[in-house]
């Protein structure tokens, strides 16, 4: 295994016994036919398994219904994405040399899937109760209350009410690129909060979509910030 990785493992509080499992899950298609595929689809599980039990503990005054909706806010891209920034995965991520090109390091997508890829991995090598505590660790400054998670408010407005709380000026964005065709653009964007001098980069077939990856991708690092 690279010995970078010893930093990730860090992060998630985990060792891997078997490290092929890890590296599998940061190998995207474009760079080996042993990809992550596969660990993203157990991981999809095991994450909703435990952020199911994580909520039935929390929220014991909840319908079904409304917990379903918390979970389903919890688990989707956005906040995966930010999640998988605060690990720094993007610089573990094993990409073929036109998806790097492409700003795949940086896609969403491709960050969101790797971490439920890592889930997975970890649930392999050690267990479904590893893998819960890893799952419980990432959520740990995760706002889980039903008003703020039911309602599945937007990066751009959480991180502007975090700000506005703390009597902060409000975040600048600003398109930095764009890639691809014009009917399949991929926008890049970049969110500043300049009173703390912070960058925060976020991809998305739209700029709207890559000003909310960006918003999630600041929130979480102030978040880290004040941990």
């Amino acid at each position: 295994m690279k010995s970078s990785f010893a930093d990730l493992q860090a992060s998630l509080g985990y060792v891997f016994q078997q490290a092929r499992l890890l590296e599998q899950a940061l190998t995207h298609r474009s760079f080996s036919a042993t990809h992550y595929e596969r660990l993203e689809f157990l991981g999809d599980s095991v994450l909703n398994l435990a952020v199911s039990s994580l909520l039935y503990e929390r929220l014991d005054r909840q319908t079904e219904g409304d917990l379903s909706r918390i979970r389903a806010n919890l688990v989707k891209q956005d906040t995966l994405h930010a999640l998988a920034l605060s690990l720094h995965l993007p610089e573990h991520l094993r990409l073929g040399e036109g998806e790097v090109k492409s700003g795949g390091r940086q896609r969403p997508s491709i960050l969101a899937d790797a971490l439920e890829a890592v889930i997975g991995a970890v649930y392999l090598d050690g267990g479904f109760d590893p893998a819960q505590q890893l799952v419980r660790r990432l959520f740990a400054d995760v706002d889980l209350s039903p008003g703020q998670s039911a309602q599945g408010k937007d990066a751009k407005t959480a991180l502007q009410e975090w700000l506005q709380g703390r009597k902060m000026k409000l975040p600048v964005y600003s398109v930095v690129g764009t890639q691809g065709e014009a009917h399949q653009q991929i926008f890049d964007v970049i969110c500043e909060v300049t009173e703390w001098s912070s960058r925060a980069q976020g991809q998305g077939p739209s700029r709207r979509a890559a000003e909310q990856a960006a918003a999630a991708a600041m929130l979480a690092l102030l978040k880290k910030r004040q941990t």
